[in-house]
């Protein structure tokens, strides 16, 4: 039940973890530059659609559950942010995909085992970020195998061997709830190449007697134990009032087009008010996470979608447009994306500076940010991303 904030934060540091054949071939030659530098000049480096990290959370609803789903919200950030550094062995970036599930809430349908998918795959991060702070906490019964099974029915985990596939389980009854059998869904798992990693709130002693630690290792996952009650220290630093007042520069960057557009452009504001709502630290992470490369609206916004090999803006509809671009030329058009990119790259550049002398701050404050759960995650994270030739630059 106290399980919430545990399983999200865990399942998204997973993200950092690599991919079953991280590819390697053809491999870049070193340039005579620097990686920071090449950050800087290039924001959104070239991801390998090869190398997929898809991530099934699934998360406890029940009761007492609010100050865990709080810190869920918080600490999304904090995992896109470590996995924005991830790299295959062919110097390629590894997409991320995230799927959220919640269960155990008396306000879902008994008939589905109180099982409800909230999200499916998607790389949209402020439409994850909404799922979280829309989830409301209520007494029920957790069924772990049930909610596991129905996430690999469910999604689209796909065949390809470089992809890496994982489920983030949390919570703090018995594994073994229910009629569906978690050994049953931990085998059906293993059979589609996915990994369950499972997360128990409460003793380490108590979650194996619980049958976590079993339900992990049947489908090669890890399985950790936390104090959900912990209280994350977010560090405030001298920077953080800046990159706040870039973020909001940085949306005026985004130019929304389509029947999506405008509704997307709100969505994102509100992200950035339901961010700031909680800590100003949050906002700060949510606009590093902004000015990385996994921050990708090209279904609405010019600028990222005019990245694609298939943008034309000759074939753009003038409906669709902004209306300040509705009586403009195809090249005044073009020119008008362009000096957009060119300042949001600027703007992107001066958070992820700021960032850079931001961590060292934090680092100089404190030994550790994070949380007992995001430490734990990490550690298993690097680990089996080690096996998977996948490293952080």
């Amino acid at each position: 039940m106290k399980t919430r904030h545990v399983l999200v934060t865990g399942a998204l540091l997973a993200f950092g973890l690599a991919a079953y054949g991280c590819e390697t071939k053809n491999k870049p030659k070193k340039l005579a530059i620097n990686e920071t530098e090449i950050n800087l000049i290039k924001p959104h480096p070239k991801e390998s659609k090869n190398n997929t990290v898809k991530i099934a959370l699934l998360l406890d609803t029940s009761n007492s559950m609010d100050g865990l789903i709080n810190q869920a919200k918080a600490q999304l950030w904090d995992v896109v942010n470590n996995f924005t550094h991830a790299k295959c062995g062919n110097e390629a970036r590894p997409a991320l995909q995230i799927a959220l599930y919640q269960y155990g809430n008396d306000n879902l349908s008994s008939s589905e085992g109180y099982v409800q998918q909230i999200l499916n795959f998607t790389d949209d991060l402020d439409e994850i970020s909404e799922k979280l702070f829309s989830l409301s906490t209520n007494g029920g019964e957790e069924y772990c195998g049930k909610v596991i099974q129905t996430s690999l029915n469910q999604l689209d985990w796909g065949n390809n061997p470089d992809n890496l596939k994982m489920i983030f389980i949390a919570g703090n009854e018995p594994f073994d709830q229910g009629r569906t059998s978690f050994k049953e869904a931990a085998s059906k798992a293993k059979k589609q190449d996915v990994i369950i990693n499972t997360i128990f709130c409460g003793n380490y002693e108590q979650g194996i007697h619980g049958k976590w630690k079993e339900g992990a290792l049947l489908a090669n996952g890890d399985y950790m134990a936390i104090d959900h009650n912990r209280q994350i220290v977010h560090i405030e630093t001298p920077y953080d009032d800046v990159i706040i007042q870039l973020n909001k520069k940085l949306n005026n960057t985004y130019i929304s087009y389509g029947s999506l557009g405008s509704a997307k452009k709100e969505k994102q504001a509100l992200q950035d008010s339901n961010a700031e709502a909680l800590e100003e630290v949050v906002m700060v992470k949510r606009a590093i996470s902004k000015s990385s490369r996994m921050y990708k609206n090209s279904d609405w916004d010019l600028v990222d979608a005019s990245e694609e090999a298939e943008f034309d803006a000759s074939k753009l509809k003038k409906k669709d447009l902004p209306k300040e671009l509705q009586n403009k030329s195809n090249q005044e058009i073009e020119a008008y994306i362009a000096e957009k990119k060119t300042e949001r790259q600027e703007i992107q550049n001066q958070i992820n500076e700021l960032n850079a002398k931001r961590e060292v701050y934090i680092a100089s404050q404190q030994s550790e940010e994070n949380g007992e759960l995001e430490n734990a995650m990490i550690n298993a994270i690097k680990k089996q991303a080690a096996k998977k030739n996948y490293r952080w630059e």
